[in-house]
């Protein structure tokens, strides 16, 4: 009986698993066929060979608006932005982590309750006063002003995700250091820093994937030499031409996907890891 209800649950898995990855393989094979194909056979057919003529199309010829330059130069504005972006609001959250945890102030946990305001508000509240923000010290329309948008956006996830997570360390550890002499930063490189590879993991993905696949402070916030990946992804698909070419679509569609793809294959056993290793617990 045993196994046959684990027979049903894996079954039942796999039929999900199939449903979610369908698109996927849709756009994976159209990418490959030419439009001759696409025209002549069916949607879920296996291509004729491999053809990444339209994957090269995608990156560097295809017209997104007036420009037919490809993906190519929205693919560089987007890892422009988003190492130092999820550097720096993974170092801050980390830090308001330990603060609130360890170093813990009159009314912190006050400060800690007005910051997960930030998880849950709409992202469309802050658009109109990011926008005079940004225009105050000059960042508008420029990398460095989306990097400064979703390091503020994404400080209060940060912040949750570390300090959640460091609650569960013992605050003998941060005693035993004071009384070695070692001050607040010596603690948190020497004796935090080392044992929080599980919540890095899981807030590096975190903030990568958000980051990566944002729209609308991308089409927003950027002008026209920093627009990031998805805001071109979404130039080229809008793009009217005498022939639409749904392969080069989706292979542009691919291309913007394989670096969120890339991360969680690399490392998506560390981030369910890093989960249940208490970065939703607290």
């Amino acid at each position: 009986m045993k196994n046959v209800h684990r027979f049903i649950i894996f079954g039942l898995l796999g039929v999900f698993a199939l449903f979610f990855l369908l698109p996927f393989y849709v756009m994976l094979v159209t990418s490959l066929k030419d439009m001759g194909e696409i025209r002549g056979g069916s949607l879920l057919a296996l291509p004729a060979g491999l053809n990444f003529e339209a994957w090269g199309k995608a990156w560097s010829s295809a017209c997104t608006g007036t420009d037919c330059n490809g993906l190519q130069p929205f693919f560089w504005n987007s890892m422009a932005m988003i190492i130092p972006a999820v550097a720096i609001s993974t170092t801050l959250g980390a830090l308001n982590g330990y603060v609130l945890t360890k170093w813990r102030f009159k009314g912190s946990e006050l400060l800690f309750s007005f910051m997960l305001f930030g998880v849950f508000m709409p992202l469309q509240v802050v658009l109109l006063p990011m926008s005079q923000v940004l225009g105050w010290v000059g960042l508008s329309d420029s990398i460095w002003g989306l990097i400064t948008v979703h390091v503020l956006m994404g400080l209060a996830s940060t912040t949750l995700f570390f300090r959640n997570y460091y609650i569960g360390l013992p605050d003998e550890l941060i005693k035993a250091a004071m009384l070695d002499g070692a001050g607040f930063f010596r603690i948190f490189v020497r004796i935090v820093l080392p044992l929080s590879t599980p919540i890095l993991v899981v807030t590096l993905i975190w903030q990568f994937t958000n980051i990566w696949n944002d729209f609308l402070f991308g089409v927003v916030f950027s002008g026209a030499d920093s627009k990031p990946i998805t805001v071109g992804l979404n130039n080229l698909a809008n793009t009217s031409s005498s022939v639409k070419e749904y392969n080069v679509d989706m292979a542009a569609a691919m291309i913007a996907a394989l670096p969120t793809l890339l991360v969680y294959v690399v490392a998506g056993k560390y981030f369910v890891r890093g989960l249940t290793a208490g970065a939703v617990k607290g």
